[in-house]
């Protein structure tokens, strides 16, 4: 057998076992969006050393879903507290995604989106916008009013977008950007319980029941 059809096979193995190991929570959406690029052609061409802008972008969604994993891992310490915690939720329409959904003891219900960006540079607002040491990334943040806004209609009461970043110091503690409050991924459960004092227009068990009912997983299973 020769040496490019060893490779070929291997990476058709890859490829399958990666596949049959596919799970949902937490960053699926993201994981399985690398899954996708990573094509047969793909792993060969990684296993030659060939470089592919697949394989770029896949690495970059493997690094986002990580960053959800660990956003995850952290509120997930909330249910001890009386919270409903869910990750990866589908909106009712569009291919569009919820990275984590919180509702409080008090029926306050906050759509959580991770941006894991590198810990080199520190995310601030510089005039209208918001940079990522010299990046501009405001546009990062363009989907999130949409998530908000179907998530409202969804279960019917007024939803909190809150974002947090992964990796990156952020330069303010009470830090917000068009409405949208930011802040860093160590202070995520603080402020969510403070955000979650308030109560809601509904209890939280009515609000879980329409969120697993409305908001289902969008890749795989919850967990």
């Amino acid at each position: 057998m020769s040496v490019v059809t060893c490779l070929v096979l291997a990476g058709l193995a890859v490829w399958a076992y990666r596949r049959l190991q596919h799970r949902g929570g937490a960053g699926a959406s993201a994981a399985a969006r690398a899954r996708q690029l990573r094509t047969p052609a793909v792993r060969l061409a990684t296993l030659l050393g060939i470089h592919t802008r697949a394989e770029h972008l896949a690495r970059r969604y493997d690094w986002g879903a990580e960053g959800e994993r660990r956003t995850a891992r952290r509120l997930n310490r909330l249910r001890l507290h009386g919270w409903t915690i869910l990750h990866d939720r589908a909106l009712p329409t569009g291919r569009a995604n919820v990275d984590h959904l919180a509702i409080s003891p008090t029926g306050t219900v906050v759509i959580v989106d991770t941006k894991r960006w590198g810990a080199r540079h520190p995310v601030y607002v510089d005039g209208d916008q918001l940079m990522h040491g010299g990046k501009v990334v405001t546009g990062r943040l363009d989907a999130l009013a949409h998530e908000a806004a179907a998530v409202a209609r969804a279960l019917g009461v007024p939803v909190v977008p809150l974002v947090v970043v992964d990796g990156a110091p952020v330069a303010d503690k009470r830090m917000s950007f068009r409405g949208v409050r930011i802040v860093s991924a160590d202070r995520a459960c603080d402020v969510l319980q403070s955000l979650g004092r308030a109560h809601g227009a509904s209890t939280r068990r009515h609000l879980t029941e329409l969120a697993l009912q409305k908001l289902p997983p969008r890749t795989g299973v919850t967990r």
